[in-house]
């Protein structure tokens, strides 16, 4: 950066953007909060640099302040531009060994304007799908809008006091979301999601008071507040997220009763040296105490504890740590290559049980295990994830998990 000595009660006449290609320039320009006009203010201008460099489309960003032959200042932004049309490919094993994948495309800077739009194709045993369309900075710098569209099925273990049920589990959804940005730190999307949920028995244990076949029409509320103290450097990461999400569901049926459910991931990111990242997680959830088979917290591979398997358990609430520990191996123009130390840990309240539930040993799964990235640093979120878990809890199990990004 190419600052001059006193400036803080200087003025900016005139702001460039350099580099950007695809992005449009009145789009950059209409997410800064400086202007020409404004006085120059360093502290503003490096909050402008943060905001650049979350957007999927910048790879990394600065700025430069030059000073003119009339006394006032050019404020110059460089944007190092990510490509943004990215397909996605997560492969992985069902709880009977069957082969499954999801394939998907999304663009993440559509129209040059940060508009997202994609979606994906599931193999699971059945065939799901989901549309997706999120413009953040639709109306202004500060309010957007989102819509979902998802049918997927999955067959779905159902946990009864006789043992174990497999269900084909299918939800089609409607959601519309409205998103606002408060701050650079502070952000909230508040919407309703109107959902079909069917159960269809399969085989395995039976209950007469569990439903073999069983639909129910849904209307969900939802409110996520998001606080961002996260600060990029291409693959590093440093500081403090908070993620809360809170959801208000209504139904009709006596099987599925209506329920409340929130959460909240705590998510702390520590720079070691030149070349580690130490990156944490904690998720404390809750939701009505049903005593339901369907209870809303999984105990998953791809959502919380690497290795475990897909969906092993149910429950009515949460606790969940993953720490992790990554280090650059190797890293040369676009390429670098990460390793990862992990330890994933959890336990959960059974339907209809208490919070004591959280220090029983059937409940509590402690994985510890290794993984590698293979990032390329000019793609968005190009990151493909390989880690193995392995069990040292009571019934544990070992595996592996591939993802592309960071699992969290």
């Amino acid at each position: 950066m190419l600052l001059a000595g006193n400036i803080a009660s200087q003025t900016i006449s005139e702001i460039v953007i350099q580099d950007n290609k695809k992005t449009k320039t009145s789009f950059i320009k209409k997410l800064a909060r400086v202007k020409e006009g404004h006085v120059l203010d360093t502290t503003k201008l490096e909050a402008d640099i943060i905001r650049l460099k979350r957007l999927p489309a910048s790879s990394h960003a600065y700025y430069q302040v030059h000073k003119k032959d009339d006394g006032t200042y050019k404020v110059v932004y460089g944007f190092e531009e990510n490509f943004t049309i990215i397909p996605s490919a997560n492969v992985y094993t069902t709880n009977d060994d069957e082969f499954a994948f999801r394939l998907g495309l999304y663009e993440f800077n559509g129209l040059g304007r940060g508009l997202i739009f994609g979606g994906f194709f599931q193999r699971d045993i059945f065939n799901s799908y989901a549309i997706n369309f999120r413009a953040p900075y639709l109306f202004s710098n500060k309010i957007g809008i989102a819509f979902n569209y998802q049918n997927l099925t999955t067959q779905e273990p159902v946990f009864l006091d006789e043992g174990v049920a497999d269900y084909k589990y299918n939800n089609t959804s409607y959601e519309v979301l409205g998103l606002y940005e408060f701050s650079l730190k502070h952000k909230v999307a508040a919407g309703v999601n109107y959902f079909t949920e069917t159960y269809n028995y399969i085989e395995g244990a039976t209950n007469p008071e569990v439903p073999q076949d069983l639909k129910v029409k849904k209307l969900l509320y939802k409110v996520l507040y998001e606080f961002n103290a996260v600060d990029t450097y291409y693959q590093y990461f440093e500081g403090f997220k908070s993620l809360f999400n809170f959801q208000y569901v209504t139904t009709r049926s006596d099987a599925l009763p209506e329920f409340l459910i929130g959460f909240n991931d705590f998510i702390y990111y520590k720079r070691v040296g030149e070349r580690g990242n130490w990156a944490n997680r904690l998720r404390l959830g809750v939701a009505s105490n049903n005593d339901s088979p369907f209870a809303p917290f999984a105990v998953d591979n791809n959502l919380n504890i690497r290795g475990v398997g897909n969906t092993i358990d149910r429950g009515t609430a949460a606790i969940v740590l993953n720490t992790e520990y990554r280090h650059t191996l190797f890293e040369k123009d676009w390429f670098v290559l990460q390793s990862n130390v992990f330890v994933d840990g959890g336990s959960w309240r059974n339907p209809g049980g208490d919070f004591g539930d959280f220090g029983d040993n059937q409940n509590l799964r402690i994985y510890p295990g290794v993984g590698l990235r293979f990032i390329h640093k000019r793609i968005f979120n190009t990151v493909f994830r390989i880690d193995y878990g392995y069990g040292i809890t009571k019934d544990a199990t070992n595996g592996f998990v591939f993802g592309i990004g960071q699992y969290f």
